[in-house]
């Protein structure tokens, strides 16, 4: 018997997003800096370990995505089964090995970190493909994702908050040491961050139970897609004409955001001389409060106007408010918080808004092609947006790299300073412009949506049916 998808179960479903985002916050975050601080390895080193990982991971997104989409196919199976095996990995990734050799070390940290990544790829592609069965309408799409990127706000923080204070608070409490001291500190913190996670993924698979999914209730299909099959669905859906401009617009965001991210602590630490462990949480707190206070403004500007305008609004403002930052020169905990608010407007927008523009391409796909592939299209956005994470990552260590950057120097050189400063300004400004370029082009408006989805009903009914006006689109 189906049952209704109830507020309760829309918040326990929503809750979700706490498994993925207080991992992949603190591993954004502080993965560069626990390799080139803790570990010890060469900043081009640690950039390409990240780099190769979430490269990884955006390669097998869209492979995820289309063995979720198969006939017989259950979600929240595919969900269950990488609950624990994404906390382990990412516990193994934030092991001190005690190896000396950086060809041991980049081995192992590449592997332990791709493995962390298959796994809650396995999770988060069908956790957010879900809903493109649960709901078809436009505006309670932008309500589900609303609640989960407020829900999210708490994961952000936690995410970055605690990494920002228990490696050292358990590290005192066991270690004398600093170098043992240190290592210990943050494997703790990854198995509380683990911990945490699962708790909540187990919470989101309970929720879904009797939901009825149209994939898991249609027959298997007989055998497995072979990888021609595979390809041959990415090429389709890669060939919808919004979504050239939609993968433009998340690859440089993606890259806008990420440098920024990964710059946190050197910002605190180098540019202003501030200690992170304690103004690294006034930041998150900055960022989160923002967000969750710029949420509610984009649901209702994307819900009157649509979330295209939103998009073009936020991306734009925060490009502005970068190169601003640049101007007055990011010397002073106020320019740092100025960065920072200018991040989570941007966040605030992407995050609500990113998911459910992916949803709006299944019934693209489905007027254009005649099928359904959820997770394939929610994948196909995700390879894209892990793309430009990892490039805007490895964009930060290269210029660390190039500027001399040295782990074990109280104060760096002048040059570092600039590309430090650089690295959470105007590179990530120069992207953001792109990628409101790709938001003005993509074409798939309110007004447009509500139009091909009158169509596709009459499509479905077998009745007399119209592309007229959705020429971009189709």
């Amino acid at each position: 018997m189906q049952k209704e998808f109830t507020k309760r179960k829309k918040l326990g479903y929503c809750s979700g997003i706490v498994t993925e985002s207080l991992l992949y916050n603190m591993f954004y975050t502080y993965y560069l800096v626990f390799l080139t601080d803790v570990i010890k390895m060469n900043p081009i080193l640690a950039g390409t370990v990240s780099f190769i990982s979430i490269f990884w991971d955006a390669v097998t997104d869209p492979i995820i995505g289309s063995f979720a989409d198969v006939n017989g196919a259950d979600k929240r199976k595919f969900m269950a089964k990488a609950t624990f095996p994404l906390g382990i990995t990412f516990i193994a990734a934030f092991v001190n090995i005690g190896a000396q050799s950086s060809v041991i070390q980049f081995i192992y940290y590449t592997a332990a970190a791709m493995l962390f990544w298959l796994a809650y790829t396995v999770y988060t592609i069908p956790y957010y493909a879900v809903v493109a069965e649960i709901t078809q309408d436009y505006d309670e799409r932008t309500s589900i994702r609303s609640t989960s990127s407020l829900i999210n706000t708490a994961a952000i923080f936690l995410g970055n908050a605690l990494p920002a204070v228990l490696p050292s608070l358990f590290a005192g409490l066991i270690f004398s040491g600093k170098k043992m001291g240190d290592s210990f500190g943050w494997s703790a913190t990854a198995v509380i961050m683990s911990a945490m996670s699962i708790i909540f993924a187990v919470i989101t698979v309970k929720s879904l139970r009797g939901i009825v999914l149209q994939k898991a209730e249609t027959a298997a299909d007989n055998g497995r897609k072979s990888i021609k099959t595979i390809f041959s669905e990415f090429f389709e859906v890669l060939k919808i004409k919004p979504f050239k401009w939609f993968a433009m617009f998340i690859v440089f965001f993606l890259m806008a955001s990420s440098m920024i991210q990964s710059s946190f602590e050197y910002m605190i630490k180098y540019l202003v001389n501030k200690d992170p462990e304690t103004w690294m949480t006034v930041v998150i707190i900055e960022l989160v409060v923002v967000m969750a206070a710029f949420i509610p403004l984009v649901t209702k500007i994307a819900e009157t106007k649509d979330r295209r305008f939103s998009s073009i609004l936020f991306m734009s403002l925060m490009c502005a408010g970068l190169i601003v930052c640049r101007i007055i020169g990011v010397r002073s905990i106020a320019v740092v918080l100025a960065v920072t608010f200018c991040m989570a407007m941007g966040m605030a927008n992407f995050w609500t808004v990113f998911y459910s523009m992916a949803y709006d391409l299944v019934e693209v796909d489905e007027f254009a092609y005649g099928t359904r592939r959820e997770s394939v299209i929610t994948a196909l956005p995700q390879f894209f947006q892990k793309f430009g994470a990892a490039v805007g990552v490895w964009t930060v260590s290269l210029i660390l790299q190039l500027t001399g950057y040295n782990a074990d120097l109280a104060a760096q050189n002048a040059k570092t300073i600039n590309g430090i400063e650089n690295n959470v300004t105007l590179i990530p400004a120069a992207f953001l412009i792109l990628s409101v370029i790709g938001a003005v082009m993509y074409p798939i408006t309110k007004e447009k949506f509500n139009l091909l989805g009158r169509e596709l009903a009459k499509k479905r009914g077998g009745e007399k049916y119209s592309a007229e006006g959705l020429e971009k689109i189709i």
